[in-house]
């Protein structure tokens, strides 16, 4: 498929019941409205075709963004690239499919490092859901991880909304990575305790960071081999 197939194909798949679900979530400008499994299969067909990602990105349609996170090449996807990408997240739906791409590339970790410092809300959102992926990192000790849980507890109350979001899950997937450190994030995210998170129209609710970690924890026990 080429780039005028490709935007036809997404045009023609849009509905108006799915932009009103994505300007719900906080999603503006250019959409056609196409449905995630529309999009699942359209990735499944093109495979990886970077060239094609990057002229979809850059019609600042969401359905297009969307899709070119889905098909860029991460092994293509150099530090400026991601930087000139990273300009254009206005929402937490492009951050988090962004998220998930640059978590896949060769500076994932330099950026991550640089992001989550970051004051602006969607680039400090993509790097702390950045880190929550890391930690499936089998070559990253778990000492990596641990500065980021005095972080957690210093910042985030204080940060900026959809941040304070993703840097919840990421102690989540923190404490679920081993014993070790399953209990030093469940000793963190009692003194933390609630955190509140504006999810605007839509009944989408952040986890008790403790309760959800015990809850997969169990999960993955009763399903290990043998039980």
């Amino acid at each position: 498929m080429n780039f005028d197939d490709v935007m036809q194909q997404l045009e023609a798949s849009g509905s108006e019941q799915t932009r009103k679900t994505y300007m719900r979530h906080g999603v503006t400008g250019a959409m056609f409205g196409v449905s995630y499994t529309t999009l699942g299969a359209l990735k499944k067909k093109i495979k990886i075709n970077h060239d094609l990602a990057a002229q979809l990105w850059a019609t600042h349609n969401h359905d297009a963004q969307i899709l070119a996170t889905m098909i860029a090449d991460p092994e293509l996807m150099s530090a400026g690239l991601l930087e000139q990408w990273a300009k254009q997240l206005t929402n937490y739906v492009i951050s988090d499919a962004f998220a998930k791409l640059a978590a896949q590339t060769p500076v994932a970790q330099k950026k991550l490092e640089r992001w989550t410092d970051s004051k602006q809300e969607w680039l400090g959102m993509a790097g702390w859901s950045m880190l929550g992926q890391a930690v499936g990192n089998a070559d990253l000790p778990d000492a990596y991880f641990e500065p980021y849980l005095a972080i957690i507890e210093r910042d985030i109350h204080s940060r900026k909304n959809r941040v304070k979001h993703a840097m919840n899950m990421a102690l989540i997937a923190i404490g679920t990575r081993n014993d070790n450190l399953q209990k030093k994030v469940l000793a963190v995210a009692k003194r933390i305790g609630k955190v509140e998170v504006d999810h605007g129209n839509t009944s989408c609710k952040t986890p008790d960071a403790a309760a959800y970690i015990l809850k997969t924890v169990a999960h993955r026990k009763a399903q290990a081999p043998g039980r």
